[in-house]
């Protein structure tokens, strides 16, 4: 076992509750307490037709107002919302049709009233388009790296504890009980959230290039949760970025995918998580993860803690 990564010495169906699991041989880098937050009001709530994982959590996921110096709304009538820019980024998604109505760029927009609070400051200097996303791999109207990111929020809501258990899977599309799983299992779930099957995308990379795997007998229950495995299929067909922390010019966004190094005396990557827009005590970015035995999936403070191997953003099609 390696990291966070499943072990294969227990195997349970995924309807069956898991039993207890054994803490990982080698300790990891010391982490700070998970993040507690207070909850949103329901009137700020998600609101949007998000479709993908944890589809009954949907209305507790919230997300900070949008910030930036370039502001941009982007209209996507066809799906009913509008997804907030800040300087080149999405940020947030509102629903269309509420009963508030806020002046854009000499258009009315219809919101939700907390929506048009919310929006109101930036109304005077933001442009507005009217645009279909188009990085939006499942269609909902929402691009893809903000998918992601709602993905992992949905997960951090449905708080699964850890467990590196071995379990039987439906393919495509399986899942470990929702209330149990490990560090890739967060980013399997972000992911799917956007469109994409991981556990189906990595079964058909390694029958398609055993030899880079190292795998001759391929196992979709486990090859999908590994981190060793994972990051070669993000490697080969994810947008990769610097693991620098402080490059103005390639800066972390918001649903990236990173890979930490938990385990000094292990180096190399050994654990995964999804950079949020909320900032910690330390000014960095955090990121939901599941980090270990009696941890819960979380937003944790872990960027000046440990060590960033990789970065990756969802692929263009």
């Amino acid at each position: 076992m390696l990291g966070c990564e499943p072990s294969p010495t227990r195997s349970v169906k995924a309807s069956e509750a898991p039993p207890v699991v054994a803490p990982a041989p080698a300790p990891k880098r010391t982490a700070p307490a998970p993040v507690r937050e207070a909850p949103s009001a329901p009137e700020t709530t998600l609101g949007v037709g998000d479709t993908g994982v944890f589809d009954d959590l949907r209305d507790r996921v919230q997300l900070p107002a949008p910030s930036g110096q370039d502001i941009r709304f982007d209209v996507d009538r066809r799906h009913g919302v509008l997804v907030a820019y800040g300087d080149g980024t999405p940020q947030k998604v509102y629903p269309l049709g509420g009963s508030a109505r806020l002046s854009v760029g000499g258009q009315e927009l219809a919101l939700r009233p907390g929506d048009r609070a919310e929006l109101s400051p930036l109304a005077a200097r933001a442009q507005l388009r009217d645009a279909e996303a188009s990085d939006d791999a499942d269609g909902d109207g929402i691009p893809n790296s903000l998918d992601v990111l709602i993905g992992a929020l949905k997960a951090e809501a449905n708080g699964a504890a850890y467990d590196d258990g071995y379990f039987n899977l439906k393919y495509p599309g399986g899942d470990p009980p929702r209330t149990h799983g490990a560090c890739v299992d967060v980013i399997v779930r972000a992911v799917r959230n956007a469109g994409m099957d991981l556990q189906a995308a990595v079964h058909d990379d390694i029958r398609a290039a055993p030899a880079l795997y190292g795998i001759t007998r391929p196992d979709s229950n486990i090859d999908h949760r590994r981190v060793r495995t994972v990051i070669k299929y993000f490697k080969r067909h994810w947008e990769a970025h610097t693991p620098a922390l402080d490059d103005p010019s390639d800066p972390l966004q918001p649903g990236d995918v990173v890979f930490l190094e938990t385990i000094a005396a292990r180096p190399g990557p050994d654990h995964v998580g999804v950079v949020t827009r909320t900032r910690g005590e330390t000014g960095k970015p955090l990121v939901i993860n599941n980090w270990t035995t009696g941890y819960t999936t979380r937003k944790m403070d872990l960027l000046s803690l440990v060590p960033v191997t990789h970065r990756f953003r969802f692929p263009r099609r």
